[in-house]
C-alpha cells in the first residue's frame, strides 16, 4: 500500500468519529434560550468586550511572534497579526468554527427535516454567538432571512442589463455595491450615531445582505445560462439553501443537500485569506458591510483564491478528456509527472496554511461516497488523491502535497447538472458572506481600529537588517 493510500484509509476511518465528550471545556455552558439573535448578541457582546479589555490590559505588550524578511516579501505568510473570533485554522487538523471541528459541526448543527447536512443558518448562529443553536433558533434565522430577501428594483434592472460577456463575479460584485443604497449603517453614520451602536447597524446590514445574496446570485445565473427566465420568489416555508437551489432551477433533493453542504463548508477559513482580510480591512475604515463585502468578493474572484475551484475542475475535465475512460494508476502517475515537468501545478493541491488533507475535502468526499460513488469524475478525483501526494513528496517542492477544498467542490455541482464552471465562484461568495460578515459584526463590537501596518522599501529594509 502506498504512503498516501495508507494515510487516506486511516484519515477516512477516523475523520467522522465524533465524540461529543471531547469538546473543549470552554464550549460547555449555558446556551442562550432566546430565538432572537440580536437579543442574544446584546447579552454576549458586553462580556466579550470586558474579556478583551482585561486581556489587553494584562498582556498588551506581550510578543506573539516575529517577522522575517522572507515573510515581508512572501505575502506576509505566517505573520501573526490579525484577530478573527469566528474560526481558527490549524495546520494539522484544519478549520475549527468557534472551537468545533467540521465533523462536530456536521453532527451537532440542526438539519432540515429529512436532511443530513447542516443548515448554514445554524453555522451563522454558531459563528456569531459561539453557541450551538437549537432548531428553534435556526428556524428564526431562516425566517428573518426570508423576510429580508427582497432586493431593490434598480439592482434587478442593472443585472438584467449587463452584457452576457461580463463575468458572473463582476456582476455579483457590482450588485453588492449597488445594494449599498439600502445600508442602514451608512445612513445612521451620516446622521451621527454613537460608536457603541456600530455593531448593531453592522448586524442589520449583514443580515439584510446575506438574505439578499441568493436572489442576486440566481438572477445572474438565470440571465447567463437560462435565457433570462426570472427565478421563482422566496418560499417562506423553506430554508436558505433550499430557496437558493430552487431559484437557480434545481429542485433535486440531492442538489439541495449538496448546496447545504457547500454553503456550510465555504463560509469561513479564519481571517488571513484574501476575501476575509479584504472585508476586514475595508470595514476597518468604517465602510458599510455592503462595500466591505464587495471588497472581499473582488478578492475572491482571483484565480489564487476563490476562482481556484473553477480552475481545478477545468483541469479535471482536461485530464478526463485526454486520458479517456478508466485509466491505470501508472498512466495517471505519468500524466501528473508530465504536468509537473511542464512547469504546471496540480490544481487543488497545496494550501498556504494546511499541512494535511483539508477536512472540507474529506466532507465532500464522504458526501460523494454516499450519494454518487459511481460518478466518473468523482472516481477520477479519488484516483488522483490516491497517487498525487506521493508524486509531490517525491518531487520535493510542495510543502503540502495534500488536496484542499477546491480539488473536490466542483464535482458535486457538476454531478447534479450545474456544468457552468464560470459561476462556481459566485456560489462560493454566497457562502463566504456568512463567515466574513459574522467576523465584521465582531470587528465593530470590539471596536477594532482602522488597519494600517507599517511598510518599508527595500533600501530601508536592508539598512534595518544591516545588509550591504
Amino acid at each position: 500500500m502506498s504512503h498516501s493510500a495508507a494515510i487516506l484509509r486511516k484519515f477516512s476511518s477516523s475523520f467522522l468519529k465524533v465524540n461529543q465528550n471531547l469538546l473543549p471545556a470552554s464550549l460547555v455552558g449555558c446556551r442562550q434560550s432566546s430565538t432572537n439573535l440580536k437579543d442574544v448578541l446584546e447579552k454576549i457582546i458586553p462580556e466579550k468586550q470586558k474579556e478583551v479589555q482585561e486581556f489587553r490590559k494584562q498582556h498588551g505588550s506581550t510578543k506573539v511572534g516575529e517577522v522575517t524578511v522572507d515573510m515581508m516579501y512572501g505575502g506576509m505568510r505566517g505573520i501573526k497579526g490579525l484577530v478573527t473570533e469566528t474560526s481558527v485554522l490549524d495546520a494539522d487538523e484544519g478549520i475549527r468554527f468557534r472551537g468545533y471541528s467540521l465533523p462536530e459541526c456536521q453532527k451537532l448543527l440542526p438539519k432540515a427535516k429529512g436532511g443530513a447536512e447542516p443548515l448554514p443558518e445554524g453555522l451563522f448562529w454558531l459563528l456569531v454567538t459561539g453557541e450551538i443553536p437549537t432548531e428553534e433558533q435556526v428556524a428564526s434565522i431562516t425566517k428573518e432571512w426570508n423576510d429580508r430577501a427582497e432586493i431593490p428594483n434598480h439592482v434587478i434592472t442593472m443585472l438584467n442589463n449587463f452584457p452576457s460577456k461580463l463575468h458572473p463575479m463582476s456582476q455579483f460584485c457590482s450588485a453588492i455595491i449597488a445594494m449599498n443604497s439600502e445600508s442602514k449603517f451608512a445612513k445612521a453614520y451620516s446622521e451621527g450615531m454613537h460608536k457603541s451602536k456600530f455593531w448593531e447597524l453592522c448586524y442589520e446590514d449583514s443580515m439584510d445582505l446575506i438574505a439578499k445574496l441568493p436572489t442576486v446570485a440566481s438572477i445572474i445565473y438565470r440571465n447567463l445560462y437560462r435565457e433570462g427566465n426570472p427565478p421563482d420568489s422566496i418560499d417562506s416555508n423553506k430554508d436558505w439553501s433550499w430557496n437558493y437551489a430552487s431559484m437557480l432551477g434545481y429542485e433535486q433533493e440531492g442538489f439541495i443537500e449538496a448546496t447545504r453542504l457547500y454553503l456550510t463548508l465555504h463560509t469561513d477559513h479564519e481571517g488571513g485569506n484574501v476575501s476575509a482580510h479584504a472585508t476586514h480591512l475595508v470595514g476597518s475604515a468604517l465602510a458599510d458591510p455592503y462595500l466591505s463585502f464587495a471588497a472581499g468578493m473582488t478578492g475572491l474572484s482571483g484565480p489564487l483564491h476563490g476562482l481556484a475551484n473553477q480552475e481545478a475542475l477545468v483541469w479535471l475535465t482536461k485530464v478526463q478528456k485526454q486520458l479517456g475512460g478508466e485509466v491505470s494508476d501508472d498512466e495517471l502517475r505519468q500524466f501528473i509527472w508530465n504536468t509537473l515537468k511542464s512547469g504546471q501545478v496540480v490544481p487543488g493541491y497545496g494550501h498556504a496554511v494546511l499541512r494535511k488533507t483539508d477536512p472540507r475535502y474529506m466532507c465532500q468526499r464522504e458526501f460523494c461516497l454516499k450519494h454518487m460513488p459511481e460518478d466518473p469524475l468523482f472516481k477520477l478525483v479519488a484516483q488522483i488523491y490516491k497517487v498525487t501526494p506521493d508524486i509531490l513528496i517525491e518531487q520535493g517542492k510542495a510543502k503540502n502535497p495534500w488536496p484542499n477544498v477546491d480539488a473536490h467542490s466542483g464535482v458535486l455541482l457538476r454531478h447534479y447538472g450545474m456544468t457552468e464552471m464560470g459561476y462556481y465562484t459566485v456560489m462560493f461568495g454566497v457562502s463566504r458572506a456568512i463567515g466574513v460578515l459574522s467576523s465584521l459584526i465582531w470587528d465593530r463590537a470590539l471596536g477594532l481600529p482602522i488597519e494600517r501596518p507599517k511598510s518599508f522599501d527595500t533600501p530601508a529594509l536592508k539598512k534595518m537588517v544591516g545588509a550591504k
